[in-house]
């Protein structure tokens, strides 16, 4: 008779494991009474995959390194609640021959297989996962059992059915959670993330109803259910931000948050009155999204030698400029992030708070108290700060102030909306800064664009004429056997051609030039020839680099950077 084996003599005859790491492992386990992988993997013995593997090997059990991509069928997943799997971290993988193969985390735990096996009436085959790996196929299986949007539309469609009653506002509170609007509304949310769409627009209109998704900084439609049920969808969207469903009109802000395959999301909800109705406005934010860094942000190596050396001054404003939705924020909060320590006290004011950093003071600018940028900016230089970044510099109290502070020995970060790097500087002299401050406050002005990538999935070369480069007002800036790429649209890039953006750059250094040219107050076509002949890239010229490089297309560039033809 084969003598079973223990888990320690199994890590250390089959995964080399060392025996002087597992007799530490032994010794804790007598003072904490924790198990022993457990305790291996808190001293980092072992890997998470190492004790899956391990512990399949102890009980004579399949090893799954990865579970297959197409999982359980939508049977077994009503079958069983997501929560129970989560919880107890068990997945459904298929089901044959009156056997239910289940992978599960740990072996030992014979609790939820006996409940599970209650629950199907059906006999168990074990394998072993990793967490990581049973959570990951539950967020991907039940993410691809939810509802698309347009299954549910059939469901509020109906005006003689029993579900007509439940398009009204007033019946909400007390429906269900299988209600069709409900469904709708949350498939509506759930799709959009799917899509990686960051805003999700209701729009009524005097016999339709139009949902159009934000992808990639373009709107596209998407759904349009009846136009009857848009006061009950706006009423569910209303009690899950907590608003006044009583209220029509006037605009109203709330927020709420849901959790989609295991990632939460923080969803932004404005509604504005219309002729037609309310029209209601959701941004989506991934709480669960990492900061970027400004290597990730796409900037090159030299241009990010000299963001560095801006950023990492003692004293001095950093201004990034460009339209609303081109990634301004991300950049600062990217340049935050290089700066954060435990030695800088960094304090921003923003409105709204995007992402959470560790160790910086966040407020919330809420005008309805009077907090606004310059009110939390005066406050902010009381509590002695290092570094200082003002959400957007709206108006000429704003934009004294952050001059004010960055004269004293502050460094200042903000936004401006111009349309290039020069212009940032006009624009400060506009809202009534002396030039000889702003020229000697200000050392660094980054302006930017978010351009599409073209899908590398359905990515093709085509070589546009030269005829059509001067068209397009390129001339002969680019030579005649050049190739590009575009998009044929795919079910990757739900037929679009492009997928994910990436940010160009124009890096305008204030040097003596530029300060010169600003104290003899020229305009910005001035100070921005003056900048390109020592070498300034400008963002049509960053946006050609990356278009003869592959990631985008001509027509992406000349549609991001329109204004400089």
């Amino acid at each position: 008779m084969t003598r079973w084996k223990v888990l320690g003599e199994i890590l250390q005859a089959d995964f080399s494991v060392p025996g002087d790491r597992i007799a530490e492992a032994l010794k804790n386990q007598e003072i904490s009474g924790k198990l022993l992988g457990e305790i291996l993997l808190g001293m980092k013995a072992i890997t998470p995959e190492t004790l899956a593997a391990a512990l399949a090997a102890q009980q004579g059990l399949d090893f799954l390194k990865t579970i297959p991509d197409e999982g359980a069928g939508s049977d077994l997943l009503e079958l069983i609640p997501i929560g129970f799997a989560k919880e107890y971290r068990v997945f459904p993988i298929n089901r044959s021959d009156g056997r239910l193969r289940v992978a599960v985390a740990d072996p030992l735990d014979t609790r939820p297989l006996n409940d599970l096996a209650a629950l199907t009436r059906t006999r168990l085959e074990i394998a072993v996962a990793t967490p990581d790996e049973i959570l990951r196929a539950i967020n991907r299986s039940y993410e691809r059992k939810a509802g698309e949007a347009q299954d549910f539309v059939e469901d509020i469609e109906g005006g003689e059915s029993q579900l007509a009653g439940n398009l009204e506002p007033a019946d909400l509170l007390d429906t269900s959670d299988e209600a069709p609007i409900i469904r709708f509304v949350n498939s509506l949310i759930t799709q959009a993330y799917k899509q990686r769409a960051s805003d999700i627009h209701i729009e009524p209109f005097e016999t339709e109803l139009i949902i159009r998704y934000r992808v990639d900084g373009i709107l596209y439609d998407v759904l349009s259910p009846p136009h009857r049920a848009q006061a009950s969808i706006t009423s569910r969207l209303k009690i899950m931000s907590n608003l006044n469903i009583a209220e029509k009109r006037l605009p109203q802000d709330g927020r709420f948050r849901v959790r989609i395959a295991g990632k939460d999301v923080d969803v932004r909800v404005s509604t504005l009155p219309t002729a037609f109705g309310e029209r209601v406005v959701m941004r989506l934010l991934d709480k669960a999204s990492n900061v970027l860094t400004l290597e990730e942000v796409g900037m090159d190596p030299q241009m990010l030698r000299m963001v560095n050396g801006m950023i990492t001054k003692s004293h001095g404003i950093f201004l990034v400029t460009g339209p609303t939705g081109s990634g301004k924020t991300t950049t600062l909060y990217a340049a935050l992030t290089r700066l954060n320590s435990r030695e800088k006290n960094i304090i921003t004011v923003e409105d709204p708070i995007e992402y959470q950093l560790a160790g910086v003071g966040q407020i919330q600018v809420n005008p309805k108290i009077n907090l606004t940028f310059a009110a939390g900016l005066r406050s902010i230089l009381r509590q002695d700060p290092d570094i200082i970044m003002v959400g957007e510099i709206r108006d000429g109290e704003t934009a004294e102030i952050a001059v004010q502070s960055a004269l004293t020995g502050h460094m200042v970060f903000s936004t401006l909306h111009t349309n290039d790097a020069a212009g940032a500087l006009t624009r400060l002299v506009e809202m009534g800064i002396e030039p000889f401050l702003a020229a000697s406050s200000i050392v660094g002005i980054l302006a930017q664009r978010l351009v599409r990538r073209v899908c590398p999935s359905c990515r093709e070369a085509y070589r546009p004429t030269p005829e059509m480069l001067r068209e397009m007002g390129l001339g002969t800036a680019v030579a005649s056997d050049a190739v590009f790429y575009r998009g044929a649209g795919c079910s990757e890039c739900m037929g679009i051609g492009y997928r994910g953006r990436k940010g160009i750059y124009e890096l305008l250094t204030v040097d003596e030039q530029v300060r010169d040219l600003l104290l003899q107050n020229k305009d910005a076509a001035s100070i921005k020839s003056a900048a390109m002949k020592k070498g300034m890239r400008t963002l049509r010229d960053a946006g050609l680099a990356m278009a003869l490089a592959g990631e985008t297309s001509i027509e992406e560039v000349l549609r991001v950077t329109q204004e400089e033809i």
